[in-house]
């Protein structure tokens, strides 16, 4: 798209932001009985170096409008830093498809620490008085792959992500976010006690049936299928870690759906996708909704419902699917809460949700007072803090971080602006004060930067790549 300068270049991009959600959608999310949103953003919407191909700080512009919208319907927001510098999980919703240089390969530190200072500004904005009480959870990555970068490192970042909106907000109940983790495809268990008298940290995991072996089985054959995979262990993950969310779930049952693994990547279910295994049938009864009977409907209802009720504390991923531009219509049904609703597979209240799974392992509430931010949040022990210490000693396909290129905190800060206000009316009021960006004024970090006189390599060179010799000069 970049390259289309005839047409726009990448800012074409932003009639996408500007037509695809709108004030309406917020309407019909509260008119739909939902009270949160989890809202994906990249980190160009703060700043890119270089040659990186992202469309810079624009759809920083259109999460200010979210966040008038969801003052004006009471809805609360997630905010889900979805794509780091290098990519945390190598898909494309990482920002680009390929490999994971995220605490990975020879950039893997660099691109840490970029990383660590956008989580910063985001939580000193969101941290400010005017925005707390509105983005009252922040996601600090999604999905990233432990498996690549290992859970030690992975830790180690976490607690330093969670030490830096701390600074931003303070600790303790209305300080500040709750701040959302994510399980790295690790069992929640895996995570129990890593972080112990964190103040208000909530465990994230994205569960889906729809990504592993593919059925043929009917819809009605799945009504339970959620209670009995999923409910039992977020009931064990809320009493052993705490808080636990879902950030991402849908209806789907098989991979079936336009562009569902990725662009021209294939689908297990019709047997096209690498490494996917036989064909086990065409993909037109999961996806030709136009045509579902009221079985089928009432079918991917009861899985809803059961969905929402061993869930707990959930996120559907996600509440709208465009039309194709070749058929004109939806061809990601399962995944699109707005055309359930519309087409009657989709609760007009999800607190029918409640009891239908039984429940025959509950949790007992409550949580304990430091997981809510009150008595004893934030003490997190000495033992705890030392054995997890920022940076790790080495990174993964890299080896020694002290051989490794990084940055230097020297540089300007980007703030993120607020949006901007203007009056209506012939009377007179009070000028609103919307913040100017940063909620600590004691933080007067600088940014990381490149140190002069020292090679750096491309943030997305992979992990294969030897590291600049000699590093500095």
């Amino acid at each position: 798209m970049t390259a289309d300068t005839a047409n726009g270049g990448i800012s074409q991009l932003e009639n996408h932001y500007k037509t695809f959600i709108t004030e309406k959608d917020f309407a019909d999310i509260a008119g739909a009985g939902l009270n949160y949103v989890r809202i994906p953003i990249g980190y160009w919407a703060i700043e890119t170096r270089d040659s990186e191909p992202f469309l810079a700080k624009t759809s920083w512009t259109y999460f200010l409008k979210a966040i008038k919208w969801a003052r004006k319907y009471g809805i609360r927001i997630n905010l889900d830093l979805h794509a780091l510098p290098g990519s945390q999980n190598g898909w494309n919703h990482s920002g680009r498809l390929g490999a994971i240089n995220f605490l990975n390969g020879p950039m893997g530190y660099a691109n840490a620490q970029r990383s660590l200072d956008y989580i910063r500004i985001l939580a000193e904005f969101i941290s400010q008085p005017q925005y707390k009480n509105v983005v009252t959870m922040f996601g600090i990555m999604n999905e990233p792959q432990a498996s690549t970068i290992g859970q030690d490192a992975l830790s180690r970042f976490y607690l330093e992500a969670y030490n830096i909106i701390r600074q931003a907000g303070g600790t303790g109940a209305g300080n500040g976010p709750f701040i959302s983790i994510h399980d790295a495809f690790l069992p929640r268990s895996s995570w129990v006690d890593v972080l112990p008298n964190a103040d208000r940290v909530t465990l994230d995991s994205h569960p889906y049936l729809c990504f592993g072996g593919q059925s043929d089985a009917a819809m009605s054959t799945y009504a339970k299928a959620p209670c009995t995979t999923w409910g039992a262990p977020v009931n064990t993950s809320m009493g052993a870690f705490g808080l636990t969310n879902a950030g991402e779930w849908s209806n789907a049952v098989t991979d079936c759906g336009l562009w569902l693994n990725g662009v021209n990547l294939g689908v297990r279910y019709e047997g096209t996708y690498a490494g996917g295994g036989a064909r086990v049938g065409s993909c037109d009864q999961w996806t030709d909704w136009q045509n579902y009977n009221d079985e089928m409907k009432n079918s991917i209802k009861n899985f809803a419902l059961s969905s929402m009720d061993a869930l707990q504390n959930w996120f559907f991923w996600t509440w709208k699917i465009g039309n194709s531009t070749a058929s004109g219509k939806v061809e990601s049904p399962a995944w699109s809460y707005q055309l359930g609703l519309q087409q009657g597979w989709m609760p007009q209240d999800p607190r029918d949700a409640t009891g239908a799974c039984g429940n025959a392992s509950p949790w007992t509430p409550p949580l304990q007072s430091w997981q809510i931010g009150g008595n004893g949040a934030g003490n997190i022990p000495a033992s705890v803090t030392s054995a997890l210490s920022w940076p790790p000693p080495s990174i993964s396909n890299a080896g020694a971080v002290t051989l490794l290129p990084s940055y230097t905190p020297t540089g300007p800060v980007p703030t993120l602006p607020a949006p901007t206000l203007t009056s209506s009316g012939s009377k007179a009021t009070a000028t609103a004060d919307a913040g100017n960006g940063w909620a600590n004024p004691n933080d007067k970090a600088g940014m990381m930067v490149q140190i002069p006189g020292c090679s750096y390599l491309d943030p997305w060179v992979g992990p294969t790549a030897a590291p600049p010799s000699p590093l500095c000069s």
